[in-house]
Protein backbone atom coordinates (compact mmCIF):
# COMPACT_ATOMS: atom_id res chain seq x y z
CA UNK A 1 0.00 0.00 0.00
CA UNK A 2 1.47 3.50 -1.06
CA UNK A 3 2.04 5.84 2.13
CA UNK A 4 0.01 8.80 0.41
CA UNK A 5 -2.92 5.90 -0.38
CA UNK A 6 -6.31 6.98 1.19
CA UNK A 7 -6.97 4.91 4.94
CA UNK A 8 -10.57 3.16 4.76
CA UNK A 9 -12.31 3.75 7.60
CA UNK A 10 -14.43 0.90 9.28
CA UNK A 11 -16.68 2.48 12.40
CA UNK A 12 -19.23 0.68 13.95
CA UNK A 13 -22.50 2.90 14.87
CA UNK A 14 -21.85 5.05 17.58
CA UNK A 15 -17.90 5.07 17.32
CA UNK A 16 -16.01 8.28 17.14
CA UNK A 17 -14.48 8.11 13.81
CA UNK A 18 -11.97 11.26 15.39
CA UNK A 19 -10.75 9.33 17.92
CA UNK A 20 -6.39 8.94 17.90
CA UNK A 21 -6.21 5.55 18.45
CA UNK A 22 -7.35 3.71 15.97
CA UNK A 23 -6.93 -0.14 14.94
CA UNK A 24 -5.44 -0.52 11.41
CA UNK A 25 -5.08 -3.46 9.69
CA UNK A 26 -4.16 -3.64 6.25
CA UNK A 27 -4.40 0.07 5.72
CA UNK A 28 -7.89 -0.23 7.24
CA UNK A 29 -9.36 1.86 10.36
CA UNK A 30 -11.23 -0.05 12.74
CA UNK A 31 -13.26 1.51 15.93
CA UNK A 32 -12.73 -1.24 18.09
CA UNK A 33 -10.16 -3.87 19.58
CA UNK A 34 -12.26 -6.76 20.07
CA UNK A 35 -13.13 -8.92 17.53
CA UNK A 36 -16.44 -10.88 18.44
CA UNK A 37 -17.10 -14.73 16.76
CA UNK A 38 -20.01 -15.93 15.82
CA UNK A 39 -20.62 -19.32 16.84
CA UNK A 40 -22.53 -20.81 19.60
CA UNK A 41 -25.19 -18.58 20.02
CA UNK A 42 -28.83 -19.25 20.51
CA UNK A 43 -30.72 -17.53 18.32
CA UNK A 44 -29.77 -14.29 15.95
CA UNK A 45 -31.73 -12.08 18.41
CA UNK A 46 -28.55 -12.90 20.72
CA UNK A 47 -25.95 -12.45 18.53
CA UNK A 48 -27.20 -9.06 17.27
CA UNK A 49 -27.15 -8.12 21.08
CA UNK A 50 -23.75 -9.24 21.66
CA UNK A 51 -22.58 -7.39 18.21
CA UNK A 52 -24.44 -4.10 19.31
CA UNK A 53 -23.05 -4.18 22.98
CA UNK A 54 -18.85 -5.65 21.88
CA UNK A 55 -18.92 -2.50 19.76
CA UNK A 56 -17.27 -4.70 17.40
CA UNK A 57 -16.08 -3.71 13.61
CA UNK A 58 -14.79 -7.25 13.03
CA UNK A 59 -16.64 -10.18 13.06
CA UNK A 60 -15.60 -13.75 12.23
CA UNK A 61 -17.81 -16.30 10.39
CA UNK A 62 -17.20 -20.02 10.42
CA UNK A 63 -17.43 -20.83 6.54
CA UNK A 64 -18.11 -24.44 7.14
CA UNK A 65 -21.42 -23.25 9.79
CA UNK A 66 -23.04 -21.10 7.14
CA UNK A 67 -24.74 -21.03 4.18
CA UNK A 68 -23.52 -17.84 2.58
CA UNK A 69 -26.36 -18.17 0.35
CA UNK A 70 -29.20 -17.17 3.29
CA UNK A 71 -28.76 -13.55 4.70
CA UNK A 72 -32.37 -13.69 5.82
CA UNK A 73 -34.53 -15.25 8.56
CA UNK A 74 -32.79 -16.33 11.81
CA UNK A 75 -29.64 -17.21 10.33
CA UNK A 76 -26.12 -15.60 11.49
CA UNK A 77 -25.83 -13.68 8.42
CA UNK A 78 -29.22 -11.67 9.24
CA UNK A 79 -27.67 -9.95 11.92
CA UNK A 80 -24.67 -8.46 10.09
CA UNK A 81 -24.36 -5.78 8.63
CA UNK A 82 -21.41 -5.05 5.98
CA UNK A 83 -21.84 -0.95 6.51
CA UNK A 84 -21.19 -2.11 9.81
CA UNK A 85 -19.01 -4.67 10.83
CA UNK A 86 -16.41 -6.22 8.19
CA UNK A 87 -17.67 -9.90 7.71
CA UNK A 88 -14.10 -12.12 8.34
CA UNK A 89 -14.87 -15.28 6.98
CA UNK A 90 -12.80 -18.15 8.62
CA UNK A 91 -11.59 -21.46 7.35
CA UNK A 92 -12.67 -23.26 10.82
CA UNK A 93 -12.54 -27.26 10.44
CA UNK A 94 -9.46 -27.42 7.54
CA UNK A 95 -7.39 -30.15 7.92
CA UNK A 96 -4.96 -29.25 5.76
CA UNK A 97 -4.07 -25.50 3.45
CA UNK A 98 -5.92 -26.93 0.44
CA UNK A 99 -9.10 -27.30 2.44
CA UNK A 100 -8.47 -23.74 3.55
CA UNK A 101 -7.67 -22.13 0.21
CA UNK A 102 -10.68 -23.14 -0.80
CA UNK A 103 -12.82 -22.04 1.48
CA UNK A 104 -11.12 -19.01 1.44
CA UNK A 105 -12.14 -18.58 -2.49
CA UNK A 106 -15.78 -20.28 -2.15
CA UNK A 107 -16.24 -16.98 0.55
CA UNK A 108 -14.93 -14.51 -2.51
CA UNK A 109 -17.23 -16.05 -4.98
CA UNK A 110 -19.91 -15.64 -2.77
CA UNK A 111 -19.37 -11.66 -3.00
CA UNK A 112 -17.40 -11.48 0.80
CA UNK A 113 -14.17 -8.95 0.78
CA UNK A 114 -11.06 -11.06 0.28
CA UNK A 115 -10.09 -11.40 3.76
CA UNK A 116 -9.61 -14.62 5.64
CA UNK A 117 -8.67 -15.45 9.12
CA UNK A 118 -6.62 -18.86 8.43
CA UNK A 119 -7.26 -21.09 10.84
CA UNK A 120 -5.91 -25.22 10.24
CA UNK A 121 -6.74 -27.12 12.87
CA UNK A 122 -6.24 -30.96 12.37
CA UNK A 123 -5.93 -32.43 15.57
CA UNK A 124 -9.02 -33.16 17.16
CA UNK A 125 -9.02 -33.06 20.83
CA UNK A 126 -6.96 -29.39 21.66
CA UNK A 127 -7.76 -28.36 18.24
CA UNK A 128 -3.80 -26.96 17.79
CA UNK A 129 -3.23 -24.95 14.45
CA UNK A 130 -1.00 -26.78 12.05
CA UNK A 131 2.01 -24.28 11.93
CA UNK A 132 3.45 -26.04 8.62
CA UNK A 133 -0.19 -26.11 6.70
CA UNK A 134 -1.03 -22.35 7.92
CA UNK A 135 2.56 -21.38 6.51
CA UNK A 136 1.83 -23.44 3.16
CA UNK A 137 -1.96 -21.95 2.27
CA UNK A 138 -1.10 -18.66 4.03
CA UNK A 139 1.27 -18.17 0.99
CA UNK A 140 -1.12 -19.69 -1.63
CA UNK A 141 -3.72 -17.30 -0.16
CA UNK A 142 -1.22 -14.52 -0.11
CA UNK A 143 -0.50 -15.28 -3.93
CA UNK A 144 -4.38 -15.21 -4.87
CA UNK A 145 -4.36 -11.46 -3.22
CA UNK A 146 -6.52 -12.44 -0.13
CA UNK A 147 -5.84 -10.75 3.07
CA UNK A 148 -4.55 -12.72 5.86
CA UNK A 149 -4.96 -13.29 9.71
CA UNK A 150 -3.47 -16.27 10.38
CA UNK A 151 -4.08 -18.11 13.87
CA UNK A 152 -1.47 -20.12 15.45
CA UNK A 153 0.31 -21.41 18.04
CA UNK A 154 2.20 -18.78 20.23
CA UNK A 155 5.12 -19.53 18.40
CA UNK A 156 7.24 -15.97 17.81
CA UNK A 157 9.63 -18.10 14.57
CA UNK A 158 6.27 -18.47 13.20
CA UNK A 159 4.50 -15.40 13.59
CA UNK A 160 7.79 -13.45 12.13
CA UNK A 161 7.38 -15.82 9.07
CA UNK A 162 4.04 -15.03 8.46
CA UNK A 163 4.76 -11.37 8.72
CA UNK A 164 7.38 -11.49 6.29
CA UNK A 165 4.68 -13.82 4.02
CA UNK A 166 3.01 -10.85 3.75
CA UNK A 167 0.32 -11.84 6.33
CA UNK A 168 -1.75 -9.07 7.57
CA UNK A 169 -1.60 -9.58 11.73
CA UNK A 170 -0.39 -12.69 13.48
CA UNK A 171 -3.11 -14.26 15.53
CA UNK A 172 -1.49 -16.22 18.52
CA UNK A 173 -3.90 -18.51 20.84
CA UNK A 174 -3.83 -17.37 24.53
CA UNK A 175 -5.44 -20.99 25.81
CA UNK A 176 -6.75 -23.81 23.41
CA UNK A 177 -9.80 -23.04 21.68
CA UNK A 178 -13.21 -22.63 23.96
CA UNK A 179 -10.74 -23.36 26.92
CA UNK A 180 -12.24 -19.91 28.81
CA UNK A 181 -8.53 -20.22 30.41
CA UNK A 182 -7.34 -17.08 30.14
CA UNK A 183 -3.52 -16.23 28.95
CA UNK A 184 -1.70 -18.93 29.75
CA UNK A 185 1.04 -18.41 26.60
CA UNK A 186 1.55 -14.97 28.04
CA UNK A 187 5.44 -14.80 27.99
CA UNK A 188 5.65 -16.66 24.11
CA UNK A 189 3.08 -13.76 23.38
CA UNK A 190 4.98 -10.79 25.15
CA UNK A 191 7.97 -12.51 22.74
CA UNK A 192 5.75 -11.94 19.50
CA UNK A 193 4.22 -8.50 20.30
CA UNK A 194 8.04 -7.16 20.26
CA UNK A 195 8.86 -8.71 17.53
CA UNK A 196 5.88 -7.82 15.49
CA UNK A 197 5.93 -5.29 12.77
CA UNK A 198 2.07 -6.11 12.18
CA UNK A 199 -0.85 -6.01 14.67
CA UNK A 200 -0.92 -8.70 16.83
CA UNK A 201 -4.64 -10.28 17.77
CA UNK A 202 -4.71 -12.77 21.01
CA UNK A 203 -7.07 -15.16 19.70
CA UNK A 204 -8.64 -18.00 21.55
CA UNK A 205 -9.03 -19.49 25.14
CA UNK A 206 -10.36 -16.04 27.12
CA UNK A 207 -12.94 -16.16 28.79
CA UNK A 208 -12.89 -12.91 31.24
CA UNK A 209 -12.89 -9.43 30.63
CA UNK A 210 -10.02 -9.28 32.99
CA UNK A 211 -8.39 -12.28 30.57
CA UNK A 212 -8.58 -9.79 27.63
CA UNK A 213 -7.54 -6.79 29.46
CA UNK A 214 -4.07 -8.66 30.64
CA UNK A 215 -3.43 -9.89 26.56
CA UNK A 216 -4.19 -5.43 26.13
CA UNK A 217 -1.85 -4.17 28.88
CA UNK A 218 0.81 -6.60 27.02
CA UNK A 219 0.48 -4.61 24.32
CA UNK A 220 -1.86 -6.95 22.22
CA UNK A 221 -3.31 -4.76 19.68
CA UNK A 222 -6.87 -6.52 19.53
CA UNK A 223 -8.21 -9.96 21.00
CA UNK A 224 -11.24 -12.17 19.48
CA UNK A 225 -13.55 -13.99 21.89
CA UNK A 226 -16.36 -16.07 21.28
CA UNK A 227 -17.30 -19.10 23.61
CA UNK A 228 -16.84 -16.61 26.55
CA UNK A 229 -19.58 -14.77 25.59
CA UNK A 230 -22.20 -17.29 24.01
CA UNK A 231 -20.96 -19.67 27.38
CA UNK A 232 -22.10 -16.09 29.71
CA UNK A 233 -25.74 -16.56 31.32
CA UNK A 234 -26.07 -12.90 29.81
CA UNK A 235 -24.12 -12.77 26.23
CA UNK A 236 -25.12 -9.53 25.85
CA UNK A 237 -23.98 -7.93 29.19
CA UNK A 238 -21.07 -9.99 28.92
CA UNK A 239 -19.75 -8.63 25.67
CA UNK A 240 -20.02 -5.29 27.25
CA UNK A 241 -17.95 -6.14 29.98
CA UNK A 242 -15.54 -7.33 27.31
CA UNK A 243 -15.59 -4.02 25.81
CA UNK A 244 -14.83 -1.81 29.04
CA UNK A 245 -11.83 -4.80 29.74
CA UNK A 246 -10.55 -4.28 26.30
CA UNK A 247 -10.73 -0.46 26.64
CA UNK A 248 -9.08 -0.57 30.48
CA UNK A 249 -6.01 -2.87 29.17
CA UNK A 250 -5.42 -0.57 26.11
CA UNK A 251 -5.26 2.42 28.05
CA UNK A 252 -3.23 0.80 30.57
CA UNK A 253 -0.48 -0.08 27.80
CA UNK A 254 -0.38 3.65 26.82
CA UNK A 255 -0.13 5.01 30.41
CA UNK A 256 2.60 2.77 30.91
CA UNK A 257 2.15 0.38 33.66
CA UNK A 258 4.79 0.56 36.39
CA UNK A 259 7.77 -1.41 37.32
CA UNK A 260 7.42 -4.67 39.51
CA UNK A 261 9.22 -4.74 42.22
CA UNK A 262 10.19 -7.77 44.82
CA UNK A 263 10.16 -5.06 48.03
CA UNK A 264 7.58 -2.33 49.12
CA UNK A 265 8.21 0.81 48.21
CA UNK A 266 5.54 3.11 50.61
CA UNK A 267 3.36 5.31 48.35
CA UNK A 268 3.67 8.53 50.69
CA UNK A 269 7.81 8.56 52.17
CA UNK A 270 8.43 9.92 55.16
CA UNK A 271 11.57 12.21 54.05
CA UNK A 272 10.86 15.45 54.55
CA UNK A 273 7.61 15.15 56.48
CA UNK A 274 6.26 16.79 59.32
CA UNK A 275 9.43 18.75 59.79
Amino acid sequence: MSPNAPVKKHFPAGQDEGRDDPLIIAGRRFGSRLMVGTGKFSTAKVLHAVLQNSGAAIVTVALRRVDLGKWGNDSILSVLDPAQHLILPNTSGARNAEEAVRLARMARAMGLEPWVKLELTPEPRYLLPDPLETLKAAAKMLQEGFVVLPYIQPDPILAKRLEELGAATVMPLGAPIGSNRGLRTRDLIQIIIEQAKVPVVVDAGLGAPSHAAEAMELGADAVLVNTALADAADPAKMAAAFALGVEAGRKAYLAGLGPLRHVAAASSPLTGFLK
